[in-house]
């Protein structure tokens, strides 16, 4: 019996031993040398951030790329001025295409929305006697910007008046100074015999001749 417990002993200390040395290796490559499965994590973190950096710089690109496009976006001699003139008493309007004023040639939208900001806070007094009350600009592009102007019309006592300004047909208030409405009505389009009179001073009798004479000669 001592004999065998004399060889038990020999193998047990030495595995026992042998089992501590590899359990206190293992504790070591562990804490001086990382698995390889936490560099790949640490990898796949780091790369992640990098993804997200891109893509918020990509963004930032991008929301600068349209704010130069819509910087570039600007008016020009051929830009189409099409002017929206609204009676708000009896919702109605007339459209009318005009060349684009000298002043706002080169503007940007930024640009052109300010400069009808101003002309809403401080109208001529010419708008301020037809009734004007304000305005907004609806469409904006190299092509064509369009704005328009709300008016609180004011009421004629008798008739109306045809005149003709940059070769359009204007109508007037019977007191002769007020604009009552501008048209899209060219001149040149009209039978001679009212040329004539428009030139000279057309007038119209009521309300409802007005809006015949617009029927029938309006594009």
């Amino acid at each position: 019996m001592k004999a065998l417990k004399s060889i038990s002993l020999f193998f047990i200390y030495p595995m026992a031993t042998l089992c501590l040395g590899i359990y206190v290796g293992t504790v070591c490559q562990s804490y001086f040398y990382p698995s390889k499965t936490d560099a790949v994590q640490e990898e796949t973190v780091d790369g992640g951030q990098d993804v997200t950096g891109r893509s918020e710089e990509n963004s930032e690109h991008q929301e600068a790329a349209v704010a130069v496009s819509v910087k570039a976006d600007k008016l020009n001699a051929d830009t189409e001025y099409v002017l929206r003139e609204v009676d708000t008493r009896k919702d109605s309007s007339v459209e009318t295409v005009w060349k684009l004023p000298q002043k706002y040639i080169g503007m940007n939208r930024e640009q052109f929305v300010e400069a009808m900001d101003q002309y809403e806070l401080s109208p001529p007094l010419q708008e301020l006697e037809r009734g004007f009350v304000g305005l907004e600009v609806l469409d904006f592009s190299t092509k064509k910007v369009t704005v328009e102007m709300d008016y609180v019309y004011v009421e004629p006592t008798k008739s109306f008046l045809l005149r003709v300004e940059d070769h359009y047909v204007v109508v007037y208030c019977d007191d002769e100074k007020t604009i009552y409405m501008n048209t899209n009505i060219l001149l040149d389009d009209l039978p001679d015999s009212i040329q004539q009179g428009i030139i000279q001073g057309l007038f119209i009798e009521d309300e409802e001749a007005l809006y015949n004479f617009l029927e029938t000669y309006s594009s």
